[in-house]
């Protein structure tokens, strides 16, 4: 079924479960039904039963005994109709004002049964009797079968003329089974009514909770071939809505992406193209006998300073992709002294302005980290320090708790522009000096990698850095 369209997935979904429960309801129902139907025939019963101990009694005598039709009443054809007759305690003989003395079932003549129709057939007579003589409660509820007919009987103690005696009335299944059926039918035929009916909706809610979906499927597949341009929009608030906005979000993010790739290729190409040509004209110069910046020496200074910087930019660019890479791969851990490897940093680097003042405070703080990625992001943070700084670089560690820390690194520069402090540690932004901003991105992919958090804040005179791990 995985295979299918998902409206029709959705569909047949909705059309096994109304199946399946209109299937456990023609189970259930019929059974539920008769045990229905079977206590209101035993109410029936006893609501009889009781009228008829209501006008016989201990004092009743044998004439409005005999003179009683309730008994012995005609034949009728009303298959709701209680039937009663007695029972004598005594010898279990049957009494009815349409016998004349009590006799015992066996004696009964076939055409006698036939006649009172007041009894019930032989079989069940004796299993009447049989049941009264082990009855010890007052009253109670039987059934039996006979000729695939059920019959429903209340054997019920009581006194009449100053005998003990067992009133029994009956009734048979025929009704409660045509009760039965016949709401069965009817309920058997809204539940079919309604099961086609549901398909219909089902049918209308597959399709309007997949039009969506096909929707975005279409913009997802646009999106796979570099159609980006035309907004997504999903008037939802539901999941589809959300999923609509990630998709959006992602759309927005290629388009960012792919702006950012552009202007980062022409930064590059830039960056790569001066310091080649730079090499070339001065090779070509030396070539030609002339040195540009006056002597031999001085000429290769220049060319060795521009193959250093194209190196370096190479070097970033390997080092970016590098950690891209291990985003999502396991990282080499161990435990050093963070502030050890600051100063280690700072005496390397602090030669490239010898005239800038330093601030150094550092408290003692040991971290797990990949060391190597946390040597490569303080050079380059100092750096950008170093290029940007008028005269002074403060640098201040402190612990903030248990496995934490802030690190703090000030320079006395220029304040950086508000449009580029919004993307400065964006690895496609480019620099207030023409520069790309690989360093600063290499710097904040590596706090990122270990589940810290690195921010720019402008200050009254110059710009704060801060590492928060």
């Amino acid at each position: 079924m995985k295979n299918l369209p998902l409206s029709l997935q959705i569909w047949l979904v909705f059309a096994i479960i109304t199946l399946c429960i209109t299937l456990l309801l023609c189970i259930l129902l019929p059974a539920t039904l008769r045990e229905f139907f079977t206590n209101e025939v035993y109410a029936t019963i006893e609501s009889a039963q009781g009228m008829v101990l209501e006008r016989f009694s201990d004092e009743t005598t044998k004439e409005e005994w005999e003179s009683s039709r309730i008994l012995n009443r005609p034949p009728q054809d009303d298959i709701r109709t209680v039937n009663h007759f007695i029972v004598l305690k005594e010898n279990y003989t049957i009494m009815s004002p349409g016998i004349s003395n009590p006799i015992e079932p066996s004696e009964i003549p076939e055409g006698a049964v036939k006649h009172l129709l007041i009894l019930p057939p032989k079989e069940i007579l004796e299993q009447i009797i049989n049941e009264a003589k082990i009855q010890t409660e007052e009253s109670c509820q039987y059934s039996g079968q006979i000729n695939n007919r059920r019959i429903f009987y209340v054997i019920t103690r009581g006194k009449l003329m100053g005998r003990d005696v067992y009133l029994v009335s009956y009734m048979w299944d025929t009704y409660r089974e045509d009760l039965v059926k016949t709401l069965f039918k009817k309920l058997a035929a809204i539940m079919g009514f309604a099961f086609i009916l549901s398909w219909l909706p089902s049918l209308a809610l597959a399709r309007y909770l997949t039009k969506p979906l096909v929707i975005l499927e279409k913009r997802v597949e646009r999106l796979a071939n570099r159609d980006w341009q035309e907004p997504i929009k999903l008037e939802r608030k539901d999941e589809i809505g959300r999923l609509g906005n990630s998709v959006e979000k992602l759309r927005q993010q290629l388009i960012f992406q792919d702006e950012a790739q552009q202007s980062l290729l022409q930064n590059i190409s830039h960056e790569l193209k001066t310091p080649v040509m730079v090499i070339q004209s001065y090779i070509q110069a030396i070539k030609d006998g002339i040195f540009p910046k006056g002597d031999l020496n001085r000429t290769l200074e220049v060319i060795e300073e521009e193959a250093n910087r194209l190196q370096k930019l190479i070097q970033n660019l390997l080092y970016l992709t590098k950690l891209d890479y291990l985003t999502t791969h396991k990282q080499t851990l161990e435990t050093f002294q963070l502030d050890e490897l600051i100063k280690e940093v700072v005496e390397r680097l602090r030669w490239h302005r010898k005239a800038l003042d330093w601030s150094i405070k550092l408290v003692p703080v040991k971290i797990k980290a990949d060391k190597e990625q946390w040597r490569v992001a303080l050079e380059n943070l100092l750096d950008n320090q170093i290029r940007h700084a008028k005269s002074r670089i403060d640098i201040e560690l402190e612990p903030k708790g248990e496995n934490s820390f802030l690190l703090h690194i000030y320079n006395d520069g220029t304040n950086i522009e508000p449009e580029i402090m919004e993307a400065l540690f964006q690895k496609y932004n480019k620099g207030s000096r023409g520069r790309t901003g690989l360093g600063l991105a290499i710097v904040q992919r590596i706090i990122t990698l270990h589940g810290g958090n690195i921010y720019a804040k402008n200050e009254e005179e110059g710009v704060s850095f801060y590492i928060e791990m």
